[in-house]
């Protein structure tokens, strides 16, 4: 049987077909292979230099390597975070023509490295909290995507910070399923794996000196099934408004922020029957919204003031009809934001006096704004707007503050 490279894309088997695959993958020359950190796998796996990217090469049995393939091409499609399949190479022989194991391939995740990795160095709980959450996030996205994955691990897992925010990606689509709807049972199933594999991990950094001493193993373990339920509930309940859906866009946000997660994307579908909302959510470092906020839009701003105007930014943005992530015809981010604080953030301000201000600056005074409208809204039940909401600050807030 001859070599054949099925790939995603025409330019791969070219650059691939420079790989010695008539050598078993433990054996590969140095010159072929990248030093980067691996995790552990029960297949040999090599990360090698192709063309101009690096790739992660796996050999695995025919019929797993062309079913992962495909999975994998699928949470692509799903927009679910997973490594790229790029080609399953078949029909290996080596110098004496004996067969060799097809081999899956995959593109490098820039930036990523697999717990092992991280934690050769002792990692504090908080930021061990941080990988967790990332992966129940990751999990979540799954199952709302119909993916059982069947071996939910940190080994299966790699890691990426990037701007500040942990992301998770699935490595191993290998016991996957894709189905239309999973059932609690699936769900269930899968969060019982991650849990035990999680703690019996944690357990083998522990017997190594690799964690810290003040992390309880089976403890952690649960907390991954704590994390998901509560993300699972909050981004399943009940999610569609009536056409003014201010307040509870607002509600759902601060809830998400509140167990801990950020919102990295809304959008808005609307209907006859009022707008649904999807959220997608994200897990951040300390300082992340303030630099993101900069960046955006040029303000300067604490952290919890940065993350407030950050979810009013998303909120609005959501409700504009050029707002489409990922669509390369919609309005960059930038643009969007520039448009917030001309349109909304600067005329808000602009409308309290001056002279009631005093030394309070701008970015307080709209994050005193937003919080000022969340009470007014909540007892009114609905959204009552920022010129109400500006009005009864100045009156009833700013009215009864010293000033000077």
């Amino acid at each position: 049987m001859e070599l054949q490279i099925t790939a995603t894309s025409p330019e791969h088997p070219a650059s691939l077909l420079d790989l010695p695959w008539n050598i078993p993958l433990e054996e590969w020359p140095e010159e072929h292979l990248v030093a980067l950190p691996r995790g552990i796998s029960r297949h040999v796996v090599r990360f090698a230099q192709a063309g101009g990217e690096i790739v992660a090469v796996k050999e695995v049995g025919e019929w797993a390597a062309v079913r992962e393939y495909g999975l994998l091409r699928d949470l692509d499609r799903l927009a679910v975070p997973a490594v790229d399949a790029l080609a399953v190479v078949t029909g290996r022989t080596d110098e004496h023509g004996e067969p060799l194991e097809p081999a899956l391939i995959t593109r490098h995740l820039v930036g990523s490295q697999p717990y092992r990795s991280m934690f050769q160095t002792t990692m504090r709980p908080s930021t061990i909290r941080r990988l967790l959450d990332a992966l129940a996030v990751l999990l979540v996205r799954l199952h709302l995507a119909g993916f059982a994955w069947g071996d939910c691990s940190l080994s299966n897992t790699l890691f990426r910070r990037d701007a500040g925010a942990y992301a998770a990606y699935l490595v191993d689509a290998e016991t996957g399923q894709l189905q239309p709807r999973l059932t609690s049972g699936q769900r269930e199933y899968d969060v019982e794996v991650a849990r035990v594999n999680i703690a019996g991990e944690l357990m083998d950094l522990e017997a190594s000196g690799s964690l810290h001493p003040s992390v309880d193993p089976v403890l952690f373990g649960q907390a991954i099934v704590e994390r998901y339920c509560e993300l699972w509930h909050e981004l399943t309940r009940e999610s569609v408004y009536p056409l003014a859906r201010r307040h509870a866009i607002d509600q759902r946000v601060r809830r998400l922020n509140d167990l801990g997660f950020d919102v990295a994307e809304m959008q808005i579908e609307r209907s006859p029957d009022g707008d649904t909302v999807t959220f997608v959510p994200k897990v951040v470092d300390a300082g992340h919204h303030q630099r993101q906020l900069l960046r955006l839009t040029g303000l300067d701003a604490e952290e919890n003031q940065a993350r407030s105007l950050l979810n009013d930014l998303e909120t609005w943005m959501a409700t504009q009809d050029d707002y489409a992530p990922g669509d390369p015809l919609g309005a960059r981010p930038e643009v969007l934001a520039h448009r917030w604080v001309r349109d909304v953030f600067r005329p808000a301000v602009r409308a309290v006096p001056k002279e009631l201000r005093g030394a309070t600056d701008t970015a307080q005074i709209y994050y005193e704004l937003l919080e000022h409208r969340w009470l007014l809204s909540e007892r009114a039940r609905r959204d009552v707007g920022l010129d109400t909401t500006v009005e009864d600050y100045i009156r009833t807030v700013l009215g009864h503050r010293p000033h000077g």
